[in-house]
C-alpha cells in the first residue's frame, strides 16, 4: 500500500460511498484517462469483468486470443500513443502468459499497468486451482509489482502503479488482486492521482556543473558525434534534440529504438548504429573525438566489443536512469536527468557550429555502402525479390508517413535500415528482448493508439506464426492493420549465422508455413500472395488501399543475408559489407 509519504492530487473527493473493489479498479482506469484495455477473462478476474459489463460505453475492451497478444498489443498502444497501456489477465496461466511481454516492456522502457486476478486470499499458498505466485515470478521484470488482498488498498495502489509506470524511465507495473478484494464492498472516498512516492526519484535534479563540463568538451571538439536512443522519444524531447544538433551541426545517428525521433532524411542524420546498422556511423564511432550519447544505454548490439569501442573519444552520456551511467561504457561527463530539461541548458552553452569536413567523411562512407550494397539491395535487376526492395517500394507508396511495426529477424533489420520515417513514434519493434511474435499484436495496439495513422506490421514467416491467432482479434474488432509477411522459408537470421559461422549447417531453420492468405481468409481478412518483381508495386498498392485489414505475403530470396554486419566478437569499426569480408 502507498505509504503516508505518498502525496496525491484528488481528482474528486465525494463523501464516502460503498463500492466494490472491481468498481474501484474501473474508476481508477477512467480517472487515469484510460480508453482501451487489452485482455482475456478467467475465473480469478471474473468480478472485474462483471463490473466491466456496465462500462462498455466508456472503456473499450479488446478481447485478444492469448494473453501474450494482450501485453504486446498494450506495448504497441503505448509506444505509438505515448500513453500507458493497460492489460487484464486472470491468475495462473493467464498471468504467466504475460511474462515475455513484461520482460520485453521492461528492457524497452514501455509504460504498462497489468492487472491480474488472483485466487481468494485465504487460498494463497495452498496450490489452489490456477494459483501462481506471479508477484515473485515477475519481480525481476517489472518496475514495480504488488499484490492486493484488501479492496481498501485498490485506489492508492493503482494510483501509484500508473505514476511509476509512466514517470522517469518508464516501465511495466503488475498489480495482482485477489478475488475477495475484487468482490469486497468498502467505503470509497474517491480516486486521487499520485505524484510522489518516498525514495523514488523519477526525475533527478540536474547538476549545472556537468552541463558546463559537457559544453566545454563539445565546444572544443573537432569531430563531435551524437548518438541517440529511445530516451529522446520517451522524454518527448524531439524538438529540443533537433535544436541541439542543428545548432552544433553534429552528425547524428540513432539506435534501433531511437529511430524516428528525428526524420530519417534529416540533413544531419547519418543512419542507424549497431550490428546491422549503417557503415559510416559504426566505423566513425572509433574516429570521433567527442561522443555525445543521449537517451541510450550502450547495448552490446551497438557497441560490439567494449574493449574496442570509442577508446579515442571523450564520452558524454545523457540519461535519466543513473543505473545506465558507466554500466557498459565509462563516461568522461555524465549528465543525469530528463533530456527535455538538460538539452536546452546545454544548447544555450554550445557554439553555433558546422563540421563540413567531418560530415563529408560520413557521406563518403554512405556512398561506399550505397555503391557496394544498397543499390543491389534496393534496385536488383534479377533473382528473387529482396526485403530491402520491398521496403524501398513501400517508402514510395507511404511517403514515410506510416507507423511500421516489425517483428524480429532479417526483415526487422531490413525495415529499420531502409524505411523512411517522417514522424516520431513511427518505428515500433522489440529491441532489447528481440521477441518473435511481437509485431501482429503490437500493430493492433498501435492502431488503437493512433487510429488516424496507417499501421503496417512487417514480419517474417517464422515470427508470423508465433501469435497468428491474433488474426481473430482483427476479425472481431476490425482495426485497419496492414500485414506484410516477407517469406524466405527459413528462420532467416539464425540461418544467416549458421551460414556464416557454422559452415552452412542449417540445423532446424528450414521452416514450413501454411498458406498465409488462406489462413487470413479463414479469419475474414482479405489477402494476396506475390513472388514476382513485376507484381510488387501493385501488390503493395492493393494492400495499402484496401479499406480494411489486409494480408500480403511476399516470397523473397531464400538465402539472402542482411549486411552490413559486425561479426561476432568484433568491434564496430570491423563492420563488413559482404560475407567475403568476414574473417
Amino acid at each position: 500500500m502507498i505509504t503516508t509519504e505518498t502525496k496525491q492530487k484528488k481528482s474528486f473527493q465525494p463523501k464516502s460511498v460503498k463500492t466494490t473493489g472491481s468498481l474501484a479498479v474501473l474508476d481508477a482506469l477512467l480517472s487515469e484517462k484510460t480508453s482501451v484495455v487489452f485482455g482475456y477473462p478467467g475465473g480469478a478476474i471474473m468480478p472485474i469483468y462483471d463490473a466491466l459489463y456496465d462500462y462498455k460505453d466508456s472503456l473499450e475492451h479488446i478481447l485478444v486470443r492469448h494473453e501474450q497478444g494482450a501485453i504486446h498489443a498494450a506495448q504497441g498502444y503505448a509506444r505509438a500513443s505515448g500513453k500507458v497501456g493497460v492489460v487484464f489477465a486472470t491468475s495462473g496461466p493467464g498471468a504467466t502468459n504475460l511474462v515475455t511481454g513484461l520482460a520485453d516492456a521492461m528492457i524497452d522502457s514501455t509504460p504498462l499497468v497489468c492487472i491480474t486476478g488472483q485466487v481468494f486470499a485465504h487460498l494463497l499458498g495452498t496450490d489452489a486451482f490456477q494459483e501462481t505466485d506471479i508477484v515473485n515470478i515477475t519481480t525481476p521484470i517489472t518496475k514495480w509489482n504488488y499484490q492486493v488482498t484488501d479492496a481498501n488498498e485498490i485506489p492508492e495502489v493503482l494510483a501509484k502503479a500508473f505514476y511509476i509506470a509512466k514517470s522517469g524511465r518508464p516501465g511495466p507495473v503488475l498489480i495482482d488482486i485477489t478475488k475477495n478484494a475484487q468482490l469486497q464492498s468498502f467505503d470509497y472516498k474517491g480516486y486521487g492521482l499520485c505524484d510522489y512516492v518516498r525514495s523514488y526519484r523519477p526525475k533527478p535534479t540536474v547538476r549545472r556543473s556537468y552541463i558546463d563540463e559537457a559544453a566545454q568538451l563539445i565546444n572544443e571538439a573537432k569531430r563531435p558525434f551524437v548518438i541517440f536512443g529511445q530516451g529522446v522519444i520517451l522524454g518527448e524531447a524531439e524538438k529540443e534534440f533537433l535544436t541541439f544538433i542543428e545548432k552544433g551541426g553534429f552528425p547524428t545517428a540513432w539506435t534501433i529504438m531511437g529511430m524516428s525521433a528525428i526524420p530519417t532524411d534529416h540533413y544531419l542524420g547519418v543512419g542507424m548504429l549497431g550490428m546491422h546498422g549503417n557503415y559510416g556511423p559504426n566505423v566513425l564511432t572509433n574516429e570521433c573525438d567527442v561522443l555525445i550519447a543521449v537517451g541510450m544505454r550502450f547495448d552490446d548490439r551497438v557497441t560490439g566489443r567494449l574493449d574496442l569501442y570509442a577508446k579515442q573519444a571523450k564520452i558524454i552520456h545523457f540519461d535519466i536512469d543513473a543505473a545506465e551511467i558507466d554500466k557498459n561504457v565509462k563516461t568522461t561527463v555524465a549528465v543525469w536527468g530528463d533530456c527535455k530539461e538538460t538539452l536546452p541548458l546545454l544548447t544555450d552553452l554550445i557554439h553555433k557550429n558546422s563540421h563540413p569536413k567531418w560530415l563529408r567523411e560520413f557521406e563518403n562512407k554512405r556512398i561506399k555502402e550505397q555503391d557496394e550494397l544498397v543499390a543491389k539491395e534496393l534496385k536488383p535487376t534479377h533473382g528473387k525479390i529482396t526485403m530491402g526492395e520491398v521496403m524501398d517500394v513501400l517508402n514510395d507508396l507511404t511517403g514515410g508517413d506510416a507507423v511500421i511495426v516489425t517483428d524480429v529477424g532479417q526483415h526487422q533489420m531490413a525495415a529499420c535500415r531502409y524505411t523512411r520515417q517522417n514522424f516520431t513514434r513511427s518505428n515500433i519493434t522489440s529491441g532489447g528482448l528481440g521477441t518473435m511474435g511481437f509485431a501482429l499484436p503490437a500493430a493492433i495496439g498501435a492502431k488503437y493508439g493512433v487510429p488516424e495513422r496507417q499501421v503496417i506490421a512487417v514480419m517474417g514467416d517464422g515470427g508470423a506464426q508465433m501469435n497468428i491467432q491474433e488474426l481473430g482479434t482483427i476479425m472481431q474488432f476490425q482495426p485497419n492493420v496492414k500485414i506484410l509477411i516477407l517469406n524466405n522459408r527459413y528462420l532467416g537470421m539464425v540461418r544467416q549465422w549458421q551460414e556464416l559461422f557454422h559452415e552452412k549447417r542449417y540445423s532446424f531453420t528450414d521452416i514450413k508455413s501454411p498458406d498465409f492468405v488462406a489462413v487470413a481468409k479463414g479469419y475474414g481478412i482479405e489477402g494476396n500472395f506475390i513472388s514476382e518483381r513485376e507484381n510488387l508495386r501493385n501488390g503493395l498498392t492493393q494492400m495499402l488501399q484496401h479499406p480494411a485489414s489486409f494480408l500480403l505475403e511476399i516470397e523473397v530470396a531464400h538465402e539472402d543475408n542482411v549486411f552490413p554486419m559486425v561479426p561476432q566478437g568484433k568491434g564496430v569499426a570491423e563492420i563488413v559489407l559482404r560475407k567475403e569480408d568476414i574473417k
